[in-house]
């Protein structure tokens, strides 16, 4: 069943602001068919008009349980508010229907749609108005939505465009970064407020709309117009700023899946040392091959119980003498990260039932005996923090990787949390509520000593934690997915992130794609090496790999050396919202090559990257941004004039690297050729852990 409210049309013009000489016209129409209402907003940051205009049913409506009422005819009320336009219209219900859009600043607007008696509404939708060739990204951290394994298919074809897709703005497993906000070519984004799940039709279903619906009883929206870089880094301040975490998360990291604490290295030499001998096996190997690492963490299982996660208590026959274990890490300026969830096990779980501190609704036939907390409840939040996350940080853990916030909360609307909202409202916000509650406790046990890394984060997130891209796939598709991820988290707020480094999953594992992965690691904010089939890239199929460990300490190596670059581009991420990540398109907005070559990306301001995905690749072909002169960081004496195409040789360990010409961070790359070359003469002397385990204590 369909309603409408009836309109005039009414044009409205206004100053933004009396301290700068930018005019602003908001025009508010009808359709002559149907008296569909419209409206357009025309400014001098926009490169076409911002149109919210539908099909022949209209442009803007709100749902009930029995109908979608359009809003058609002519207002009741119209007046400006704040330079802005504000109109109301009444339905055949007797509702009142209120629409502004008020300007926040000299760019930007907010616009709302809100309804007197808001009773019964269930969903709002508004219909965009689309140009031919328009380039839309943001939203999804995966490629495609639905099942993630679609992201990594065989074949794909999809870049950062989500021109013919459509996404349901709702968190899932287990690439879980999302953002209810999206960047247009047409010199505009679109942020929706609140936490209710969402769905965008980025002209799948009619070539020339946009079509955008939340649900909840009102709508709010902030529209940001200018180049892409200024709309991204107005999103990036107001939902954050962004953490700026300690210098030593832009350092080197490792991990393994699954620790074991065995009695044999993987060489079969006997271990003799007082700590898990995976750990000390990383470890002694790394130093030995003079491979940098800063950071190390030990996932699941790593606590008692029989998912190895029972009351933050150690489990000492896999992990024996942890304490003295990370002192021994620190000792090496090694800092040590726990994995942790968002949820209780063992005697724990039963005092959160027994207190009501649990999350009504909770869906986990898998592993009943897991509790979640209600982190809106502060009582519950309170006790989890002091009684289980604050157990490790006195023995110094100095963060977690904090997984499976996306995965059991209900969806149901019948449901309410401690704060009042249902389930399902509820459910996009948990991932926040989690990291922040770490965060938290983390700040008041270690000042600004610490890291919290969700694989799951929704709006606000990026003010508590870096973010890692998930379960990824091994192989060349999962690595042609997480270079996407980087860049789609760059652009949604979340500028801190890494993956796993060679993919999660080991079933489609190449030495190539490894290598390639490497490479790519080496230009983000976080790179973690791991899990690797739980082995060393000197066990990986029981081979010694001179190749894989000569090319892992060639991009260690060079991200080490990065360390400070990173970090000062992470302080500009903090204090601007420009992301450390920045693909071409947000630099160059102006070049069309910058938009078409969505593989290729700026880490900070002066390194141009193409990361290599395929395996069988002999080259690269990339685009050189135009205004530029690119030294080629393999062979410095090679200059490219920007504003060209090129098509450079890559190899086993080498991507294209390009820096500008006008940058003094080449000196920092030094000779990465003859790096290589000497890390492959170390990597070819295999270390001999006997001796190595005697310098352990």
């Amino acid at each position: 069943m369909e309603r409408k409210i009836s309109v005039f049309l009414i044009r409205v013009v206004f100053i933004l602001a009396s301290s700068c000489d930018v005019s602003a016209d908001v025009t508010i129409g009808y359709s002559p068919d149907n008296k569909a209402v419209s409206f357009k907003i025309e400014n001098k940051f926009l490169n076409e008009p911002f149109i919210i205009e539908g099909d022949k049913t209209g442009a803007v409506f709100y749902e009930t349980a029995g109908a979608k009422t359009y809003l058609v005819g002519e207002p009741l009320q119209k007046e400006k508010i704040s330079n802005g336009f504000s109109g109301k219209w009444r339905d055949e219900a007797g509702r009142v229907v209120e629409v502004s859009i008020i300007p926040k600043d000299e760019q930007n607007y907010i616009i709302k749609f809100t309804a007197k008696p808001d009773d019964g509404i269930i969903k709002w939708g508004l219909s965009l108005k689309a140009s031919e060739g328009e380039y839309f990204t943001g939203c999804i951290e995966k490629v495609v939505d639905g099942k993630q394994d679609l992201s990594w298919e065989p074949g794909i074809e999809t870049g950062l465009d989500l021109t013919g897709q459509t996404v349901a703005m709702e968190v899932r497993p287990s690439l879980g970064i999302y953002a209810p906000f999206y960047v247009s070519s047409r010199g505009y984004g679109l942020f929706t407020e609140g936490t209710w799940p969402g769905f965008y039709d980025f002209c799948k279903t009619d070539e020339t709309i946009v079509k955008v619906e939340f649900e909840g009883p009102w709508l709010e929206m902030t529209l940001y117009t200018g180049k892409p870089a200024d709309v991204i880094k107005a999103h990036s301040l107001y939902t954050g700023p962004t953490i700026l975490p300690p210098k030593w998360v832009f350092s080197c990291w490792r991990w393994r899946d699954e620790h074991r604490n065995l009695k044999e290295y993987y060489d079969g030499t006997k271990a003799q040392v007082p700590y898990c001998s995976q750990v000390v096996e990383d470890i002694l190997m790394m130093e030995a091959y003079d491979i940098p690492c800063g950071v190390y963490w030990v996932d699941r299982p790593w606590a008692v119980g029989n998912f190895g996660y029972n009351d933050f208590e150690w489990d000492r026959d896999r992990l024996p003498n942890p304490e003295k274990m990370i002192k021994w890490l620190e000792g090496k300026n090694i800092k040590f990260l726990l994995w942790i969830a968002p949820w209780v096990q063992g005697k724990m779980a039963e005092e959160a039932v027994e207190k009501r501190y649990n999350l009504i609704g909770q869906r986990d036939k898998y592993f009943p005996d897991r509790v979640l907390i209600d982190f809106t409840n502060p009582e519950a939040k309170r006790w989890w923090q002091q009684t289980g996350v604050k157990k490790v940080l006195d023995v110094g853990v100095a963060g977690f990787k904090m997984d499976r916030s996306e995965e059991e909360t209900s969806e149901n609307k019948e449901l309410f949390v401690y704060d009042g909202r249902s389930a399902r409202e509820m459910r996009n916000d948990y991932p926040r509520q989690y990291v922040e509650a770490a965060y938290e406790i983390c700040k008041k046990v270690r000042g600004d000593d610490f890291v919290c890394m969700p694989r799951a984060t929704y709006t606000g997130s990026s003010r508590y934690g870096v973010f890692w891209g998930g379960d990824t796939y091994s192989g060349q598709w999962g690595l042609r997915c997480a270079i996407i991820q980087a860049l789609r988290s760059a652009v949604m707020g979340y500028p801190i992130w890494g993956s796993d480094t060679a993919g999660y999953r080991e079933t489609k594992y190449t030495r190539q794609s490894a290598a390639h992965w490497l490479a790519f690691s080496c230009f983000c904010p976080i790179f973690e090496v791991g899990p690797t089939d739980d082995r060393g890239f000197w066990n990986i199929n029981d081979i010694y790999d001179a190749e894989l460990i000569a090319t892992w300490r060639l991009y260690a190596k060079i991200h080490n050396r990065l360390i400070d670059y990173s970090y000062s581009h992470a302080k500009i991420a903090n204090e601007t919202g420009m992301p450390i990540i920045r693909p071409l398109f947000m630099v160059y907005p102006e070049q069309r090559q910058a938009w078409n070559d969505w593989q290729s990306f700026l880490y900070g301001s002066d390194i141009l990257v193409s990361p290599v995905w395929r395996d069988d690749a002999k080259q690269q072909t990339m685009y050189l941004p135009a205004g530029q002169k690119w030294v080629d960081a393999w062979n410095t004496k090679t200059v490219y004039k920007g504003g060209q195409k090129i098509t450079v040789e890559t190899s086993f360990h080498k991507i294209p690297i390009f820096i500008k010409k006008s940058s003094k961070i080449i000196e920092v790359f030094g000779d990465i050729q003859k790096l290589y070359e000497e890390s492959l003469t170390i990597a070819k002397n295999k270390p001999d852990l006997s001796q190595l385990q005697k310098t352990v204590k």
